[in-house]
């Protein structure tokens, strides 16, 4: 993602509005949410994949619960950058959820998201269950936050903030 893409997102998005991340699997939809000031994502929850209509609306009934002005898609590039299938399924899933829900969407490279967050859990004890349980949202938690933290990197770059 480069920074004029990530600055365009954070514009239309609406400021002040929080966003979902979503890590889209083959059976899973794990998603997380930011807070209002856009610093920190939270697990919000795991959708057992049924069918398109389904989860589309389960989706649009939660972004409107939660006030959600844009979504952070986790992009499941190859290791060396290129778009496998994978990909083509995810771009065909927000083309199809484009006319349902008219919310800007960023595509946000998610390689290794789940790894890191399964070798966390397991560093954590967590048991094969409770890591199956968990890993779908954190994995999406993982993707926000690092869309959240570019996000403000490049605020504080605009304001020549020394933090950045």
């Amino acid at each position: 993602m480069n920074a004029d893409e990530i600055l365009a997102f954070a514009e239309a998005s609406r400021g002040g509005a929080r966003l979902i991340g979503i890590d889209l699997g083959t059976k899973t939809i794990g998603l997380a949410l930011s807070d209002l000031g856009r610093t920190i994502a939270t697990p919000l929850e795991t959708i057992q994949r049924v069918k398109f209509t389904q989860d589309a609306t389960r989706l649009k009934l939660l972004c409107g619960q939660h006030a959600v002005g844009g979504l952070v898609m986790g992009l499941p590039l190859n290791m060396d950058g290129s778009a496998g299938p994978r990909v083509q399924s995810t771009r065909a899933f927000v083309r199809n959820l484009r006319p349902l829900l008219d919310l800007p969407v960023l595509y946000w490279d998610e390689r290794l998201s789940t790894a890191v967050v399964t070798r966390a859990l397991i560093e954590a004890d967590a048991s094969r269950a409770r890591r199956g349980a968990l890993v779908d949202k954190l994995a999406a938690t993982y993707i926000l936050q690092g869309c959240l933290d570019a996000m403000r990197g490049l605020d504080g770059a605009d304001e020549g903030d020394p933090d950045y």
